[in-house]
């Protein structure tokens, strides 16, 4: 399973979803799905705007759990 972490990064600096569709580009949708974590794909391109927006590497925004252990 792969875990995204946009939720924490979006709280620890107060942002909003708007406040980050504004500062990316990227759709409200893409953003509520990520947030949610009910997306089931993700472009490399919103994984580098939102890698950029939050100045963090990959691992920082997406985590890949083991769910068999």
């Amino acid at each position: 399973m792969i875990k995204c972490h946009l939720s924490r990064l979006m709280g620890e600096r107060k942002l909003r979803i708007a406040d980050v569709a504004r500062e990316t580009g990227l759709h409200r949708n893409t953003i509520t799905l990520l947030y949610d974590e009910t997306a089931n794909r993700v472009e490399m391109d919103t994984i580098e705007r939102l890698c950029r927006l939050f100045n963090c590497r990959v691992g920082d925004l997406l985590e890949f759990v083991d769910s068999n252990a």
